[in-house]
């Protein structure tokens, strides 16, 4: 295996920082509804149910769609998977959430590298990036599913009882899992795809016709 050099690590620090201009911040991924039910109330709360979502969920799976977007071998097998991973939203606000994350990294991403990046979802996307850059499979996913991790955090930071000191201490403490989800789906294909965080997907299903809330997922 490649060791990713200097500027390999400073391209993906660029790509998933909450700076990079995809509006990652907009999405809560349904963790609002789970605040406003009760069921995310603390940091405790938080770190469980973001670390089922990494695990068990959405994170689990767009590690292996993002691993399989790096490793495609045509534009066709390429569409197929961007295909699956929106099959896998399971409410009309995920299936937003990866369409126009995925549009707005494709564009961002094509015009400053001059990459000819189609209209994949966010997974997809960065896969492909990271094949048309060179870019380590390994760090990559690890780097994003940190920072899928870190905007959740984020987002719990807003809305409940949850310091800033906490929540780093929150992204500290998950970062180890995000590493460890990312090599297991080194050795995975998508015939391992699956959730089992269904109050997850309930979260955002629920979202869907919230009253008040501050996010768009």
């Amino acid at each position: 295996m490649a060791i990713p050099t200097n500027a390999d690590i400073l391209t993906l620090t660029q790509w998933l920082s909450p700076a990079y201009p995809v509006g990652g911040f907009a999405y809560s991924h349904g963790i609002e509804a789970a605040i406003e039910e009760g069921s995310v109330i603390d940091s405790e709360s938080t770190k469980a149910w973001v670390s089922d979502v990494l695990e068990h969920g959405s994170g689990w799976n767009d590690a292996l769609l993002l691993a399989a977007a790096f490793n495609a071998s045509s534009v066709e097998e390429l569409i197929d998977i961007d295909a699956i991973a929106r099959a896998l939203c399971a409410s009309s606000e995920r299936a937003m959430e990866t369409h126009l994350l995925g549009q707005a990294f494709g564009s961002v991403t094509g015009d400053v590298w001059g990459l000819d990046m189609s209209l994949l979802t966010y997974p997809v996307v960065v896969g492909r990036a990271a094949l048309l850059r060179n870019l380590p499979l390994l760090l990559t996913t690890q780097m994003f599913l940190q920072a899928f991790m870190g905007n959740l955090v984020a987002c719990a930071t807003r809305l409940v009882t949850l310091g800033q000191t906490d929540a780093q201490r929150l992204i500290r403490a998950l970062t180890p899992l995000c590493a460890r989800i990312a090599e297991r789906a080194q050795q995975a294909g998508l015939d391992d795809l699956g959730s089992t965080a269904f109050l997850t997907d309930v979260a955002s299903m629920k979202h869907e016709t919230q009253y008040s809330r501050i996010f768009r997922t």
